[in-house]
């Protein structure tokens, strides 16, 4: 878009190329708004709308090269990206400031001076960066610092590639649609297909849950999120809005901050987190010492009180921005003055009234009269009336108790994904024939097969009784299960939390695990193949697309699960969360998760943990898958190692020939029926090694990993 700041007029402007090779666009007073700025020398010069929706202004050439490109608006992107368009250290995308108003908003994707693709907000007062997430340090995004090409680009089959090692791949990848990748007037990045040329439909966006976007809502105001409403901003108790039209430019205190002689107190909001502008911190601290400083603080708007690392801490705020609903058991308490502080609680008591079915205030007469009959009737008619409505009372009251067994406060509202159900524990009982059926148990709980309702054969996993998750935080996990959409992953149908029961409903797979079918002659070379793409893409999927980092922790046979036509699909993903989460942060965890064998040395050694992870214990799935051997199921090794037991990653390692060539007939599992490609699957033990490096940094993302596999060729 040229000149998107200051548009030209809807009639009498005029785009002109000129014969000296400047291309100009003039508005209706024939001033110039816009132009290449470009020059040629021998005025033949022409302009091209290309296939691939690149405008370029071309100049005739007379030597070996007939054209030279003097313009082109890839060069030059507004808001959206194209497929095959390069997106380097001098492109930004900047997005609109609404759905209809097409000037500069306060959005960026850029590339920052670390190297590393970044979402940038740049408002009225404040500039921060917000993708990939600021608490994170850049290793532990899946970013990388060391590269110095800054180029990006999207290509037409829907794969995403940056050179700080992000990428993904969109949900469509591989049909051929045509796409745009645009950063949206809400700050959020996105990738549409247009499908059977009608519709844009999304198939990719980098936040699933707008409100983690900085400055949406801006200063002194709480972002909220629901399926039903979207998003929604309000202002904190004690502010009001400042532009009724616009909500990015926040609230404003309704009172004088730092007044004298003003006695103040703080009002508390439960589940709301404000990111960023720490004045202070206090660490393993008191919530009365934390109200106690920020009292003698005239800069001091607040603090956020939370528990990290086995103790609690107070973050003290100069300013209140990006606030927003958190389905952690945070508070926050806004320092008011007290009027306010009591309003706020006059406030909710007034909306508790407001919840009861007519009004219970009843009119009573103290002065003694005689019974004259029609005083009894009257006296009769009102104590009836009060039995009805108390009993009415007490219904309502315990349809409520038994449709919401968890305690959960008002706002700690979590949605819950699209697509999904509800289930009572009665339902899914009745399901399972009261849980008769076991299919498999594992560290997670145990499954259940059953028949819905509906006629759906599914999958029931009943959570091992040790969650002691609340109701808000179990929603706000399946939640994020359940938004993850991906053909290699299982499909979550629904959940159940009663009480202390938490149940999870998902697809059911007709053949069954990997680890039941790999001693089978069911998996010829071909399928497991394919099944060692299929996975990868499932875990590349969770690594890199998910808005929300989720980690697997205990990739194994046992949990790739496969269709009736064999088509692996991960399962279990995310329920090391759902057990018990250790912190907010996925990088640090209490204690070792995952199955001996499949386990990378970070566990052991007590390193941050990452995606790679996972990625070493793909390795070691697949070279169980083409040797057949089980990691634990370990061979002696000659006398020079003092007979010690060999893993198979070792066993593997010591088949690789002097000039790196791997002696694939020594290891591959000859149970397996069919022919194989030597080098199909030499390429695929070369993968799985790098997959297992001791060092993390030396293993691949697993969107590397499926890069590899598809395009062996590339590797060679």
């Amino acid at each position: 878009m040229a000149n998107r700041d200051t548009p030209v007029n809807g009639k009498h402007s005029k785009l002109s190329l000129y014969k000296s090779g400047n291309l100009v666009l003039k508005d209706a007073d024939d001033s110039i708004v816009w132009s290449t700025k470009t020059k040629t020398t021998n005025g033949r010069v022409f302009l091209r709308l290309e296939n691939n929706g690149n405008l370029v202004l071309y100049q005739f050439n007379g030597n070996n090269n007939p054209y030279i490109i003097l313009w082109q608006s890839f060069d030059y992107p507004t808001d959206t990206l194209l497929p095959n368009q390069p997106f380097t250290r001098d492109s930004q995308l900047i997005s609109s400031k609404s759905t209809t108003n097409f000037s500069s908003g306060f959005f960026k994707l850029y590339f920052e001076n670390n190297n590393v693709l970044s979402l940038l907000y740049d408002g009225p007062e404040i500039t921060s960066v917000y993708w990939p997430e600021p608490y994170l340090k850049t290793w532990e995004a899946g970013r990388s610092t060391y590269n110095n090409t800054r180029i990006a680009m999207l290509d037409s089959k829907g794969e995403f590639n940056s050179s700080d090692e992000f990428g993904f791949f969109v949900s469509d990848f591989g049909v051929k649609r045509q796409r745009i990748m645009k950063i949206d007037s809400d700050g959020n990045i996105r990738v549409y297909s247009l499908v059977d040329g009608k519709k844009w439909e999304v198939q990719w966006q980098a936040f699933t849950t707008s409100c983690k976007i900085h400055g949406v809502c801006g200063p002194n105001s709480l972002c909220t999120y629901s399926q039903s409403y979207g998003r929604k901003c309000t202002c904190v108790h004690g502010y009001k809005r400042k532009d009724l039209k616009d909500w990015k430019l926040g609230c404003e205190p309704d009172f004088l901050p730092c007044k004298r002689d003003e006695v103040e107190d703080y009002v508390e909001l439960h589940y709301v987190e404000f990111y960023g502008y720490d004045i202070d911190y206090l660490q393993n601290s008191t919530l009365e010492a934390c109200k106690e400083i920020c009292l003698k603080d005239c800069n001091c708007k607040g603090f956020q009180f939370k528990f990290d690392n086995s103790y609690y801490n107070c973050y003290l705020k100069n300013l209140l921005y990006n606030g927003y609903q958190s389905g952690f058991e945070n508070s926050m308490y806004v320092k008011l003055p007290r009027t306010l502080v009591s309003s706020f609680h006059e406030r909710f008591n007034d909306r508790s009234r407001d919840t009861c079915p007519g009004d219970l205030r009843m009119p009573i007469s103290r002065s003694y009269e005689k019974n004259h009959g029609i005083g009894s009737i009257r006296v009769l008619i009102w104590f009836g009336g009060a039995i009805g409505v108390l009993e009415i009372l007490l219904i309502l009251l315990f349809l409520y108790i038994t449709r919401n067994d968890s305690n959960i406060t008002a706002e700690s509202y979590i949605p819950i994904g699209p697509g999904f159900k509800r289930f009572t524990y009665a339902e899914l009982k009745k399901a399972t024939q009261n849980f008769s059926k076991e299919i498999g148990r594992g560290g997670a709980g145990v499954v259940y097969k059953g028949e819905l309702s509906d006629d759906r054969i599914a999958a029931i996993k009943m959570l091992k009784e040790a969650t002691h998750q609340g109701e808000a935080e179990f929603q706000a996990e399946i939640s994020t299960i359940g938004r993850l959409n991906h053909m290699n992953l299982i499909e979550t149908w629904g959940y159940c939390v009663e009480g202390k029961h938490r149940l999870i409903v998902y697809e059911y797979m007709e053949n069954g695990s990997l680890a039941n079918l790999l001693d089978s002659n069911k998996l010829d070379w071909g399928k497991k193949i394919d099944i060692a793409v299929g996975t990868a893409k499932g875990l590349a999927y969770l690594h890199e697309e998910c808005l929300e980092w989720v980690l697997h922790c205990d990739v194994k046979p046992h949990n790739i699960l496969l269709d009736e036509k064999f088509n692996p699909k991960v399962a279990d993903f995310g329920l090391s969360k759902l057990i018990a989460r250790d912190t907010a942060e996925n990088s640090s965890f209490s204690r070792i998760r995952g199955t001996r064998g499949y386990m990378a040395p970070e566990w052991v050694f007590n390193l941050p943990i990452t995606s790679k992870v996972d990625v070493y214990s793909y390795g070691v799935v697949i070279l169980e898958m083409i040797t057949g051997k089980s990691p634990l199921q370990t061979q002696q090794v000659g006398v020079e190692n003092s007979g010690r037991d060999q893993t198979l990653v070792e066993w593997v390692r010591e088949k690789i020939k002097d000039n790196n060539e791997i002696c694939i007939e020594e290891i591959v599992d000859d149970r397996t029926c069919g022919e194989y490609n030597p080098r199909t699957l030499n390429n695929l033990v070369k993968i799985a090694l790098q997959c297992v490096e001791e060092d993390r940094d030396a293993r691949p993302s697993m969107s590397q990993v499926v890069n590899m596999l598809l395009h062996p060729e590339i590797d060679d």
